[in-house]
């Protein structure tokens, strides 16, 4: 396996990060993982290790405000930030995998801007996966909402703590403890964020009845982060029938590093599979 760095430009001037994983020989397709919120695209080692030896190319940029990337910590002006620097990225890759069988894997708020995207870009996919995906009405107590809306105007980019539980990420205490004590995880917020994440979040499902591509949802059911009946409403939504709903049971957040993180990348290889 051969694991390369980089850069490339944001629409207004950042060099964001990415990195890339390569099997021996030509790739026989080529994934592009969108990594969550307060994490970073190196948290997916799972996938990396399980897929790129049989033949898959996989990239993984970190966001803006995440990771290795630069920009203000969890902020953004616009959602769409988030949506153009994706494209940009897309770009890069299928330059250098032109004509290569093209995925994108996006987990959580990954999954949010995934499926945002692609409403917006459905065509130059084999297919799409959403991991556990932040779509539909958030779990965001009211008066938080309603504090984060006032702050947006006012201080848009101040960070406010947040109270996710490590063990609600995995099941498996190591990784827990690993996500707890990672000096990139981000513990916070800020309050334009949360406004323009909700929004966002909003507007996929109320177009979910336009989504074009394969899919592919995993999440499981003991989420206490993103509900699972989100995947299962924007699931029902999708016109098509080249859609599969996969819910683990007593799974939480990370299904890539839950318990059952076999299983789950065991599911995603043979549906890749089937779509090549």
């Amino acid at each position: 396996m051969k694991h390369e760095e980089g850069t490339f430009k944001s629409a207004d001037g950042l060099d964001l990060y990415y990195q890339n994983w390569l099997p021996e020989g030509e790739p026989k397709a080529v994934i592009v993982i969108v990594h969550g919120m307060g994490e970073y695209g190196g948290r997916y080692p799972h996938v990396v290790n399980a897929l790129v030896p049989k033949g898959y190319a996989i990239y993984a940029a970190d966001h803006r405000g995440h990771g290795r990337s630069p920009g203000k910590r969890m902020f953004v002006n616009k959602w769409s930030e988030y949506l153009d620097d994706l494209d940009r990225f897309i770009k890069l890759v299928k330059e250098r995998w032109m004509g290569r069988q093209f995925f994108l894997y996006g987990h959580s708020m990954g999954g949010n801007i995934t499926l945002n995207y692609v409403l917006r870009h459905p065509e130059g996919y084999n297919g799409v996966i959403a991991s556990a995906p932040a779509v539909g009405k958030l779990d965001i107590p009211p008066i938080l909402a309603f504090m984060s809306k006032i702050l947006s105007r006012l201080a848009p980019a101040m960070q406010v703590k947040t109270s996710l539980d490590a063990n609600d990420i995995s099941r498996d205490p190591t990784v827990a403890k690993a996500y707890a004590d990672d000096p990139m995880v981000l513990d916070f917020g800020t309050p334009r964020f949360g406004v323009e994440f909700s929004a966002a979040a909003d507007w996929a499902m109320a177009h979910a009845a336009e989504f074009k591509p394969p899919l592919l949802m995993i999440h499981g059911d003991s989420d206490n982060i993103v509900n699972v009946s989100a995947s299962r409403n924007f699931f029902a939504q999708v016109p098509h029938d080249d859609k599969k709903l996969i819910v683990y049971e007593g799974g939480v957040h990370e299904s890539h590093n839950d318990i059952h993180c076999d299983q789950a990348i065991a599911d995603i290889e043979q549906w890749l599979e089937a779509h090549l």
